[in-house]
């Protein structure tokens, strides 16, 4: 039976999770993820973990935060007037809304999740959820071809 190499197109199944337990994605079986190995199409520690297993193996991989979505920024947490949502949006604690943000004289639309509330102002976190997270990966290798 080979092994999972370098260059290697791979299908796999996996469960990703953070910390705590919470599932941040799965990744069944029928509807597999396939990659290359060794073409930075997965973080490192994963990219590293593959190579050698077989069809049928599973493994646990721990991947850190600067593998993945990078390190918190407080620099992306922001403070919004209350007054600046009109009286469409309520926003509240957990909430995400998609907030126009201008760059280069272009407005884009960035996801920010409702962190506070008070009565004038709403802080709001552009950081993406799992950043600063460490994402523990239960990986099962499903085809290995050459």
């Amino acid at each position: 039976m080979s092994t999972i190499q370098e260059g290697n197109k791979v299908t796999i199944c996996y469960v990703g999770k953070l910390d705590n337990g919470e599932v941040f994605k799965t990744v069944e079986e029928s509807a597999p993820l396939t990659l290359t190995v060794g073409n930075s199409e997965a973080p490192p520690t994963l990219d590293l973990a593959l190579r050698g297993m077989k069809v049928g193996d599973e493994k646990v991989v721990r991947v850190p935060p600067d593998e993945s979505y990078g390190p918190r920024q407080k620099d992306l947490l922001q403070e919004l007037p209350i007054d600046s949502f009109g009286s469409k949006i309520s926003p509240k604690p957990g909430m995400i809304l998609s907030l126009k943000v201008n760059k280069d004289g272009e407005d884009h639309a960035i996801p920010a999740t409702v962190i506070e509330v008070d009565d004038k102002n709403v802080t709001v976190d552009y950081n993406h959820p799992l950043a600063g997270h460490h994402l523990t990966y239960n990986v099962r290798i499903l085809a290995i071809e050459s």
